[in-house]
């Protein structure tokens, strides 16, 4: 059996698809975080290595002819090699690239994802070519679930006697707008970022201050993406674009009127195990990525 392997690697978990190289998934894997910026890289590189083995399912390392590992940051192949002893070689890639490998079998194109945070990517044959934004909470990340949330408490300390105010002060537990103000001025970036899903619903619910966020978020998204005028296909990831929320239903209608079909990034382990097999299956690159992937999205 000639296997290959495919990680998705962020700062909270490592996700691991092993695949035979005409695209059926033999396993797929869990484990802690891979990001050697965040974490180092020897936990990085042992906790990519557990996600592959858990994929691999008891079938040894050494039939793994290639692995494509996507992390965000510089992060050196050779610092993965040894960990995951696998029979082949180790590529390392920006997690835009598997994003965007995700959702197309296209050699080139743009990928705009919002979760935590906010960037577009250019990407041409398999490296990240320019990006727009990707500048962290403080100078950008504009439209990002970081973003929602810290504009989720400047609306509220702003607007305290509304229901987006109550809704916004119950998840983050307090009960006074200057209760609100010595929250936030302890910079509590996570629970920040977990407002967004409140806006999100909120906007839902047809608020009007959670609608005004959320067609701001949308206008930054796509004026990032526009940063790039990138040709070829457009790829949304991330969990504010890949999922059912009002951020993506925004950006498909102002890009869907423009004439664009944007694909949808699916799974990034498996986009990155689609990268290490197309070289090595005798299926087409299209053919190989329906298999692991479903078809285009």
């Amino acid at each position: 059996m000639e296997l290959v392997a495919g990680v998705d690697a962020g700062g909270t978990s490592s996700r691991a698809v092993v695949a035979t190289v005409r695209g059926e998934i033999v396993g797929r894997g869990l484990a802690g975080p891979g990001n050697p910026l965040a974490h180092g890289p020897e936990r990085a590189a042992a906790e990519v290595a557990a996600a592959v083995r858990q994929a691999l399912g008891g079938h040894s390392p050494t039939l793994v002819r290639a692995a494509t590992l996507g992390i965000a940051g510089p992060a050196a192949a050779c610092a993965f090699g040894a960990a995951l002893g696998v029979g082949g070689p180790v590529t390392v890639v920006g997690d835009a690239v598997t994003a965007f490998a995700s959702g197309t079998p296209a050699a080139g194109g743009a990928v705009l994802i919002a979760g935590t945070g906010a960037i577009a990517a250019a990407v041409q044959d398999d490296q990240v070519v320019r990006t727009s934004d990707g500048l962290g909470w403080l100078l950008g990340d504009e439209g990002s679930g970081r973003w929602l949330g810290l504009r989720a408490v400047r609306v509220a300390v702003r607007n305290w006697d509304t229901p987006f105010a109550a809704r916004i002060a119950e998840r983050a537990g307090v009960g006074s707008a200057d209760a609100m103000v010595y929250w936030a001025q302890a910079l509590p970036l996570a629970e920040i970022g977990d407002l967004a899903p409140v806006v999100c619903a909120a906007a839902r619910d047809a608020d009007p201050h959670a609608t005004a966020i959320v067609g701001e978020a949308v206008d930054c998204l796509v004026r990032t993406l526009d940063d790039l005028a990138e040709p070829g296909p457009v790829v949304l990831a991330g969990g504010l674009l890949a999922t059912g929320t009002p951020v993506r239903e925004g950006v498909l209608t102002v890009l869907t009127e423009r004439g664009l079909r944007p694909r949808t990034s699916r799974d990034p382990a498996a986009g990155a195990a689609w990268l290490a097999a197309r070289p090595l299956s005798p299926l087409t690159p299209a053919d190989l990525h329906r298999a692991m992937l479903g078809g285009v999205a």
